[in-house]
């Protein structure tokens, strides 16, 4: 005979309180004991997810874009806006950088190779230790300023070109050695399509001395095959 089984749930049930009632046929029975039942809320309710709400501060990119709400949605957008303009940003220093120290450091048109070409050629000249003192000790520095113990004084300096497209930089700083200092101007040139500065002039005058001429393109003409280039300069033999 086949059984049916009746699950009555409840502290307040008239019939069985927490009890299985069994029927067979016309008969029933009821059996009382320990029972572990599913709640209505475990039955019918869907499961309530554990994850945080994602706001601008705490995305990690984790959770997937479709699982995301419109509120979530527009925070990993601004998020990610922010981070890419944060990136830009640091490209466009770079590169600032980068420009920067191609044309006044590295470069053999930037002011600084041309001032450390000229103190080299001025530190190895015989004339000029011997009017400022030991050639280890020359220092060369720009302009006078009030303070005596400023690093970084500024160096007069010019560049331009002429009618016939020839660019020229001159320059002008001061150098001191052990015994006396002294004042350098030098011109350099580069005519169009050349890729190599020319010295015009270069000298150092010092106070009661003769203007020592390291390069003067007027007083010494270029003849054939007097000059080399190196480092981007055209030097005399």
């Amino acid at each position: 005979m086949d059984s049916k089984l009746l699950l009555l749930i409840g502290p307040r049930s008239s019939a069985v309180r927490g009890g299985l009632l069994v029927w067979h046929g016309s008969r029933c029975s009821i059996t009382r004991g320990s029972r572990s039942y599913a709640t209505q809320n475990s039955l019918g309710s869907s499961p309530i997810s554990s994850r945080k709400q994602i706001t601008v501060t705490n995305d990690d990119g984790r959770v997937d874009w479709r699982e995301l709400n419109v509120k979530e949605k527009a925070a990993r957008t601004t998020q990610q806006t922010f981070n890419l303009g944060i990136i830009l940003t640091g490209l466009v220093m770079t590169g600032g950088c980068a420009y920067f120290l191609h044309t006044e450091v590295f470069s053999t048109d930037s002011k600084t190779v041309q001032f450390n070409r000229a103190v080299d050629r001025i530190r190895s000249d015989s004339r000029v230790r011997e009017a400022l003192g030991s050639g280890h000790k020359i220092r060369a520095f720009g302009e006078p300023t009030w303070n005596r113990w400023a690093r970084a004084r500024p160096i007069a300096s010019k560049n331009y070109r002429d009618a016939s497209n020839t660019e020229h930089f001159t320059m002008h700083f001061n150098v001191e050695g052990s015994s006396r200092g002294g004042v350098v101007d030098l011109h350099t040139f580069k005519r169009h399509g050349q890729s190599n500065w020319e010295y015009k002039y270069l000298f150092v005058d010092v106070k009661g001395q003769p203007r020592i001429y390291l390069e003067n393109i007027d007083v010494s003409p270029d003849k054939p095959n007097s000059n080399f280039s190196f480092l981007g300069m055209q030097w005399r033999k």
